[in-house]
């Protein structure tokens, strides 16, 4: 039976069409339905709704269902429509009529709304992390390769000496600037949304807001219920647009190295077991992980603006197109963990050709430097200039 059952049957095609891909995604956030759901339960019981006994039987079975998921054993059926009616179904099916108390003083809109938040919090934690690690990988990279000149580039074309640690340690400078991004995305997910119920508040019952607040680690509480509701969507693009700064620079990363693999530039190999081949070239060992990590990038970006357009145009309050932001948002933390971890091992096992390197540090690249000498014996800069650059032909 759905949440919202009042007898009628569904029209079985409206009924899969509006389901969508929501059961799938759905058990991703089974865990952290649970938790607001024990959470509201403690407001429960606080606002009289509930006994005491009655809340730690609503505890002690919503932790249950979290370990069934944890082991693959909850399900959630096409009929359930959605997760948080398993969850309910199962709660009736194990502890009856109290199973049916849990949904007193809030409606699915607050509750999809705290699932989502705890959900993207844990994962923006866990991709700070991986972040870290990433970093790590780079600076340790360039901690071994301080004495690999190399030439560096403006418009395509050789400007100055360069090293491949410096080249290094840009994307890992770089990557700590992306967890402040993250940052700024966890700090708007820190409001609790729970008791603001379809958007408008809860009549009748007074929630604790605060108390759910503090149990789901949440630093505040959202105060306007509308806002509630017409932030959703802006927040999961928010997170999307932070996700888009990590895959920015794997993108650029990936391109760089797809050029200095080249072998018209031999600066670095890809170890054999990250290369595939060709159907037809025997002597192929193409560069396909790096390829297809750049090309991410432009995936977690139109994710993005999948998300803007959804919520584009909507009137304040819920409305059920919404449904359709989960998506995109948890295929991005997906794109953006595995590229990460993918990138890692890359970093770890690429080798630079010193030598190589060495060798395309052609003479012209020392132009600025020879015009700097000129300048220290007296000449002024714009002469300097003009006289290195007739010397190179330029």
């Amino acid at each position: 039976m759905k949440l919202w059952d009042k007898g009628y049957p569904l029209d079985r095609e409206v009924e899969r069409y509006t389901v969508g891909d929501d059961i799938g995604l759905d058990m991703a956030l089974v865990k952290y339905d649970c938790l607001a759901s024990i959470a509201h339960a403690g407001a429960l019981r606080k606002a009289g709704v509930l006994t005491e006994a009655g809340r730690r039987k609503l505890v002690r079975e919503l932790r249950r269902i979290i370990e069934l998921r944890e082991r693959g054993r909850f399900r959630i059926a096409p009929e359930d429509e959605d997760g948080l009616t398993a969850i309910e179904k199962h709660l009736v099916s194990a502890l009856g009529p109290l199973g049916k108390k849990i949904h007193t003083a809030r409606s699915r809109n607050d509750q999809v709304v705290a699932a989502i938040r705890l959900y993207s919090r844990d994962r923006l934690l866990t991709l700070k992390r991986r972040i870290d690690s990433c970093a790590r990988a780079l600076r340790h990279k360039a901690l071994t390769l301080r004495s690999a000149k190399m030439p560096g580039y403006t418009h395509a074309r050789k400007a100055m000496p360069s090293t491949f640690s410096l080249w290094l340690e840009a994307f890992a400078e770089s990557m700590v600037d992306n967890k402040v991004t993250i940052g700024a995305a966890l700090e708007l997910l820190d409001r609790n949304p729970l008791g603001t119920g379809a958007g408008y508040g809860i009549p009748v019952f007074k929630i604790d807001r605060q108390q759910t607040a503090r149990e789901l680690g949440f630093r505040r509480v959202q105060k306007n219920p509308l806002y509630v509701q017409n932030s959703r969507g802006k927040f999961e693009a928010i997170v999307v647009s932070a996700l888009s700064d990590v895959m920015f620079d794997l993108n650029k990363m990936s391109t760089d190295l797809i050029l200095f693999s080249m072998d018209e530039f031999g600066f670095v190999r890809l170890p054999r077991s990250m290369c595939t081949g060709s159907s037809i070239m025997p002597q192929k060992l193409n560069p396909d992980v790096l390829e297809i990590a750049r090309a991410k990038y432009h995936a977690v970006v139109a994710n993005e603006f999948l998300i803007k357009g959804i919520i584009g145009n909507l009137i304040s309050g819920y409305n059920r197109d919404l449904q359709l932001t989960k998506k995109p948002l948890m295929e991005s933390f997906e794109i953006v963990e595995s590229t990460l971890s993918i990138l890692i091992q890359v970093i770890d096992t690429i080798e630079v050709d010193e030598a190589r390197c060495r060798q395309a540090c052609s003479p012209e690249i020392y132009a600025t430097e020879e015009a700097y000498k000129l300048v220290q014996s007296g000449i002024p800069f714009r002469d300097a200039y003009r006289m290195v650059a007739q010397k190179l032909g330029r």
